[in-house]
């Protein structure tokens, strides 16, 4: 690990130069920022809902009241510092806060970057302000590391390189695995390893990158990501004429083959699975860097030809639509390779003369020089949002120039992970700028995701960020200098710097605020192109649109990165434990928005909350459909409206955009095949898609339906009479679907009970129509009805069949019930807890989570079923009156049973769907996770799926 810089400039800078002079935005002279905000003390108790178990407790913490339960629990569990339990683990928002800050601070005093002390106490307060109130938020490695004793690294994302030497191989599995020790990701390109087409010098044939991505993939899945029980953040990368590049295109997809048949034969291809690791090739993303020569050849139906690594001589063609096809069919089939447009990657390339850029990070949102790293920032746009409906224009800028200002002196007191790495960073100084809750920002400004309103105002906002975050890297280049590589690339970053220009001139405005947005981001380039021309810039890159997953739950952010709104109704926890479903609160404001009065907007806000949709809601205008639009659900945004989205504000980033564009299951190859090739044809340097259910094993759900089944006929009578009587159920019956999931094998079961309660008749579905399976468990069912309505009590059945074991077993998307020893073990404990009473299914050691939790803190569970019988309805009535909300359902065992309660928000939209969701659960705390950017992130603890 290499030693922290200590800055080279003196204290006015260098060569004598003055500081900058900061101006206050929030703040107010003689007034900490601290003491005009109300604080609050609360405990931090987090549990997994798969056994109840607690996995993080911290109690008396300090936040400000307006700070959400959720966003206080992810912040003391994953940044606040120091041993639990002892007087040094931080305890206070505050203390974080100070901590990080002061290091920004000082190192911006002692080298040169204010004009005054004056300046750097404005700088502090506006920076903290900004901080405590959610206005944006560094990534998550400076809130880790900056101000401890630990190496302050400060950046998320790096590209590594590889040459054609054993000696570069096996040092970039060191390098790799490194940083994925330190919590962070990296990519690579892969295209300088010669292919197993090729010779060695030695006479034999060579590997081929795609044999040493294997060993690659060994350390990232052994290693893990920080060591948490997560896969590694990683992307490969190969360009489109490497003669490899079939073999490569179709490595995951193969594997995707061996874990279905894997899983039928009753393996545990799981997430965390046991058996998951003897699959390959699986901890990384996989790209393929396609040129324009190669793209052109696809439009016209020509060939294209794979080239030697050494030599550059064509050593095979191919006919480039077959080529591009087996892309979109391996995408098709298990969402791997997205796809890289190198041409354009390159042609808005601030550094050419250092290099191409060649590779990306994992979440393909930073792209620079080859053993390089950046640091992120997003902003929260929701926050300059002001009551009346208009962006606030001067904050917004006077906002991106503080952080662009605080993330440039990060890189001067920041470690990084290896020499190159460090060499590269300080020499081009790479930032990245964002943004998070565009979607909801648009929506609550009444504009459709998927409309050229929508795509003008987030263009130009978009376009203002960038022209504020180079014009104050100018500015700063004429307080510390330039950075070290400029000189030698200035003509062309002015030129790319043009180019944003002439792209920002090129925004349609449609309404009065994309106009005043547009009008100062023209202001902001004129004063970057000039500033730029006296002083050059201070950085190589400013701005991407990053994930922002756990940072974005930290600044209670509706909506992540560039994405719309997942869906209308979210999970929200309470103070004291409880929680709720709730329909989002941007709903409400953008009917207000929309003209919509007080009495309408309640009718609506109530329909969504039991539709989870606005179709058919009373007094919605249809033409205003389409503002609540969203990812998932009724009405989803269509794959090309993510596309758009995406066109209208690539222009004005440095680096790209981490998103990936989902498609329904029945989308087509050739769906895909237009998704990529319009990417290329609208200029976006990156794209990724995921096609519902494409995945078996990891990280996805295995099935979903959108139609349940219902319940067949009622079973054949016994041949012969017995001596019992057999008491039939009625033609009409009440009766329960649960939709279960067990190790990822989905099925169905539909219990019917009597008008006086108690169940008469199970029906099981499992596996697919007409397979040996399903006839063996329609049999089944037909015995245990048959049974139970001869008299034969529920609970027998219940102590013979729980905890038998066989496969499939393991992880089930029950919350009462995590973990299943089999299909049986599942079934007849879900029919106890649906149809037996507390004291029976106590005796059977059969509980539900909320049970065994009251069990844990040494409380009778029986109190939970008498407090629920006093008084539900007014409970759920008054649990938040002043927003419109659903009350997450309460079910005493008795009772006919309910959808199982959510803890996430996809949990919510699985219950109002009637469908599971594509995403994974979270292996610490048991949640499903929800879509950012590229990977997922768990909203009850900030865990991801691989990005930082």
């Amino acid at each position: 690990m290499t030693e922290t810089v200590s800055g080279s400039a003196a204290r006015r800078g260098k060569g004598g130069r003055k500081g900058l002079k900061i101006e206050r935005i929030f703040t107010r002279p003689g007034v900490h920022p601290y003491d005009e905000i109300r604080w609050e003390r609360r405990d931090v108790v987090m549990t997994n809902w798969r056994d109840g178990s607690v996995n993080f407790e911290q109690r008396g913490v300090e936040f400000p009241e307006f700070w959400s339960v959720n966003a206080a629990n992810i912040v003391t569990s994953k940044y606040f510092r120091g041993a639990v339990g002892t007087p040094q683990r931080e305890w206070s928002l505050k203390q974080l806060v100070d901590r990080v800050v002061r290091m920004y601070v000082d190192t911006g005093v002692a080298n040169g970057y204010f004009a005054s002390e004056q300046d750097a106490e404005i700088f502090e307060h506006e920076l903290k302000y900004a901080l405590v109130h959610q206005m944006f938020s560094f990534n998550s490695p400076v809130w880790f590391n900056v101000g401890t004793r630990s190496p302050q690294q400060v950046s998320a994302c790096f590209i590594l390189s590889v040459d054609d030497t054993m000696e570069s191989i096996l040092e970039w599995y060191k390098e790799e695995g490194v940083i994925f020790k330190g919590g962070s990701g990296a990519g690579l390109n892969l295209s300088r390893i010669r292919s197993s087409k090729e010779l060695l010098s030695s006479g034999g044939t060579a590997s081929g990158p795609v044999s040493f991505m294997r060993g690659a993939d060994a350390s990232a899945g052994t290693i893990k990501s920080g060591g948490a029980t997560r896969r590694a953040a990683k992307m490969v990368v190969l360009d489109v004429d490497h003669p490899d590049v079939a073999e490569f295109i179709e490595t995951k997809s193969r594997e995707e083959d061996k874990i279905r048949a894997l899983r039928d034969a009753g393996f545990d291809m799981d997430l965390g699975g046991r058996d998951i690791a003897s699959v390959q090739y699986q901890n990384a993303n996989n790209s393929v860097r396609v040129s324009d020569e190669f793209m052109r050849a696809v439009e016209a139906g020509g060939e294209f030809g794979l080239r030697a690594r050494l030599s550059g001589e064509i050593v095979e063609t191919v006919q480039a639509r077959e080529l591009f096809r087996l892309m979109a069919k391996a995408a098709w089939e298990c969402a791997d390779p997205g796809i890289q447009y190198d041409d354009t990657i390159n042609d808005w390339h601030t550094n050419p003369e250092s290099g191409r850029i060649t590779a990306s990070n994992p979440c393909s949102e930073y792209m620079s020089l080859d053993n390089s790293s950046c640091n992120l920032a997003s902003i929260n746009l929701l926050k300059f949002l002001s009551e009346d409906g208009t962006f606030d224009v001067r904050s917004f800028v006077r906002m991106t120039e503080i952080i662009i200002t605080a993330m440039d002196i990060s890189i001067t007191f920041a470690d990084f992970p290896t020499d190159k790495i460090a060499e590269t960073t300080r020499d081009y100084r790479q930032l990245g700028i964002g943004y998070a809750n565009l979607g909801a920002l648009l929506m609550a400004t009444g504009h459709a995701y998927d409309s050229e309103g929508g795509r003008s105002l987030a263009a130009a906002i978009t376009s203002l960020m960038t022209g504020v975050a180079y014009r104050r890297s100018a500015e700063l280049a004429g307080v510390v200098g330039p950075y070290e590589g400029y000189a030698r690339n200035a003509e062309a970053h002015k030129r790319v710097m043009r180019k944003h220009s002439a792209a920002n001139d090129e925004i349609r405005t449609l309404d009065e605020m994309d106009k005043a947005i547009h009008t100062a981001a023209t202001k902001q380039w004129q004063d970057c192109l000039k500033t730029g021309e006296r002083h050059g810039y201070r950085n190589a890159q400013a701005s991407l649109l990053a994930p922002t997953g756990t940072i974005g739950l930290m600044m209670d952010c509706d909506t992540t990165g560039i994405e719309p709104d997942l869906a209308l109704m979210k999970f929200k926890k309470l103070v004291g434990g409880g929680s709720m479903q709730i329909v989002n609160h941007t709903v409400p404001r953008a009917l207000r928005k929309l003209g919509y009065q007080q009495e309408q907007i309640e009718a609506i806000v109530e329909y969504i909350g039991e539709h989870g949709h606005v179709v058919d809601a009373p007094g919605l205008r249809p033409e205003h459909y389409e503002v609540f639009d969203c990812a998932m659900g009724e009405r989803a945004i269509s794959p090309m409206g993510h596309v758009r989205m995406m066109a209208a504000t690539q222009p004005f980033l440095s680096g790209a955009i981490s998103k990936t564009v989902n498609m329904p299951e029945q989308a087509t190859i050739e769906d895909i095949e237009k998704v990529y090739f319009e990417g290329w044809k609208l200029g976006l340097k990156a794209l990724a898609i995921y096609r519902d259910n494409c995945k078996v094993g990891q990280p996805l759900s295995v099935a979903k339906r959108t139609e349940e089944p219902k319940a067949e006929a009622a079973p054949a009578e016994a041949a012969a009479p017995a001596r019992p009587v057999r008491k039939r159920l009625p033609k009409q019956r009440p009766a329960t679907v649960t939709r279960f999931s067990v190790a990822g094998a989905e099925g169905y079961m539909t219990a019917s009970s009597y008008p006086d309660d108690g169940v008469g008749e199970v029906f099981l579905k499992l596996g697919k129509q007409g397979s040996t399976l399903a006839g063996v468990m329609d049999a089944f069912s037909m015995a245990i009805s048959i049974s139970l309505q001869y008299g034969v009590p529920l609970e027998t059945w219940v102590e013979k069949f729980t905890n038998m074991r066989f496969e499939p077993a393991g992880m089930t998307d029950d919350p009462d019930i995590r973990m299943a020893t089999s299909v049986m073990d599942y079934i007849f404990r879900r029919l106890a807890l649906d149809h037996l009473s507390y004291e029976a299914r106590a005796e059977l050691g059969i509980l539900t989570a909320k049970e065994r939790a009251l069990q844990a803190d040494g409380k009778d569970p029986a109190s939970l079923h008498e407090e629920d019988h006093i008084d539900r309805e007014s409970l759920a009535q008054t649990a938040e009156i002043a927003r419109p909300a659903v009350a997450a359902p309460q079910r005493p065992a008795a009772e006919a049973p309910a959808p199982p309660q959510a803890h996430s928000s996809m949990e919510v939209i699985e219950s109002r769907q009637g469908r599971t969701a594509d995403a994974p659960l979270c292996l610490t705390c048991g949640t499903k996770m929800r879509p950012a950017g590229s990977c997922y992130v768990c909203e009850g603890c900030g865990s991801t799926s691989g990005c930082s």
